[in-house]
C-alpha cells in the first residue's frame, strides 16, 4: 500500500516540477499565451501573454506516476475520465491560442465532448469496472442511497456539473490548483481508509498539483488552461463516483459549486431584472476581487474554506 501512496506523490511532483522550467519557456516561444478579457478586473490585464495550457505539466506527472498501476481497472477508468476531460480542454485551448479563434470550441462542441467522455466512463464503469450506483449519505454512515433507474442520469449531472465548476474556478493564480490539491488529499485519505484501488491516482494528483503550483501561484508564470481545469473536474467527479461519495461533493467541492452557481444566478438575475447584476462580476472570485480583495486573499480564503469543509466531510463518513 505504501508504494501506492508515497511513490505516486513524489514521482508526480518530480515530473511536474522538472517539466516546468522546460515546458514554460517553450510555450512562451510558441506564443501560447492567455488573452485576458477586457471586461475583467483591470489588474488582470498585466497577465496578457502569460503561457497557458500548463495543465500538461501535472497531467504528465500523474500519467507517469500511475503507469505501474495500470493493471488496476479502477486506475484506468479514473484516468480515462480525467484525461478525457483534459483532452476536451486541450482542444479548446489549442483553438484559442494556436489557431487564434478567441471563442475556442463552441459551447455545444465543448458540452458534446464532455457528454461523450462521461457516457463512455459510466458505460465502462458499470459494465466492467465495478462502478456501484449506490451512494454514501453524509453523517449517516450506515445509510447508502440507491436511486435505481435515476442513478445514471444523476451521475451525468454530477460529473458535468463538477467538471464545469472546476473550469469556472480556474480564474486566479493558484486558485483551482490550491482548492483541488486539498480535495485530492481528502479523496486520498478516504481511498486509503477504504482500501480503494484508486489510491495511486488520488496521490499522484496531489503530488502533480504541488509541483504545478511552484509555477502557478501568484504571480503565475503559467496557467493551467482548460486543459488542466477540465481534467481536474473529471478527476474530482470520478473519485466521488468510484468511492460512492457523490453526496459529499457539495461539501468538499463547495467552491466549485459556488463558482458555477454564481455564473448561473448572475445570468438569470440579469435577464429577470433587465440588466441589473447580482454580483459585481461572475464567477464569484472576481466579485470578491472587485470588492477590494487581492488575488492572494481570495485564494487563501477559498482554500481555507475547502480545508475546513474537507475535515467536516471526514467527520461525516
Amino acid at each position: 500500500m505504501w508504494n501506492a501512496i508515497v511513490l505516486p506523490v513524489f514521482l508526480s511532483f518530480g515530473v511536474s516540477a522538472v517539466l516546468g522550467p522546460v515546458v514554460i519557456p517553450y510555450l512562451r516561444r510558441l506564443k501560447i499565451g492567455q488573452t485576458v478579457r477586457e471586461e475583467g478586473p483591470k489588474s488582470h490585464l498585466r497577465k496578457n501573454g502569460t503561457p497557458t495550457m500548463g495543465g500538461i505539466l501535472f497531467l504528465a506527472g500523474v500519467a507517469a506516476a500511475c503507469l505501474p498501476f495500470l493493471k488496476n481497472p479502477g486506475v484506468r477508468i479514473l484516468l480515462f475520465l480525467m484525461l478525457g476531460c483534459g483532452l476536451v480542454g486541450f482542444a479548446d485551448d489549442f483553438i484559442k491560442v494556436v489557431l487564434h479563434r478567441s471563442m475556442g470550441l463552441l459551447p455545444w462542441q465543448k458540452f458534446a465532448g464532455q457528454l461523450l467522455v462521461t457516457g463512455l466512463f459510466l458505460n465502462w464503469g458499470v459494465r466492467t469496472a465495478g462502478l456501484d450506483l449506490t451512494m454514501r449519505v453524509p453523517f449517516l454512515p450506515q445509510l447508502w442511497l440507491d436511486l435505481g433507474k435515476w442513478g445514471i442520469p444523476f451521475l451525468f449531472l454530477v460529473i458535468l456539473g463538477t467538471v464545469n465548476g472546476a473550469n469556472f474556478t480556474d480564474g486566479l493564480d493558484g486558485l483551482a490548483g490550491s482548492v483541488t490539491v486539498l480535495v485530492s488529499v481528502f479523496f486520498a485519505a478516504v481511498a486509503i481508509g477504504t482500501k480503494s484501488p484508486i489510491v495511486p491516482v488520488t496521490c499522484a494528483v496531489a503530488g502533480g498539483l504541488l509541483g504545478f503550483l511552484l509555477f502557478n501561484v501568484h504571480p503565475a508564470s503559467v496557467f493551467m488552461g482548460d486543459t488542466g481545469s477540465l481534467a481536474l473536474g473529471g478527476f474530482v467527479a470520478g473519485c466521488a463516483c468510484l468511492l460512492g461519495m457523490e453526496l459529499f461533493l457539495p461539501i468538499v467541492g463547495f467552491v466549485y459549486l459556488a463558482e458555477v452557481a454564481s455564473v448561473i444566478l448572475q445570468v438569470l438575475w440579469f435577464k429577470a431584472t433587465g440588466g441589473r447584476r447580482l454580483f459585481r462580476m461572475a464567477p464569484l472570485h472576481h466579485h470578491f476581487e472587485l470588492c477590494g480583495w487581492s488575488e492572494t486573499q481570495v485564494v487563501a480564503v477559498f482554500s481555507i474554506i475547502t480545508a475546513l469543509l474537507c475535515l467536516l466531510a471526514l467527520a461525516g463518513l
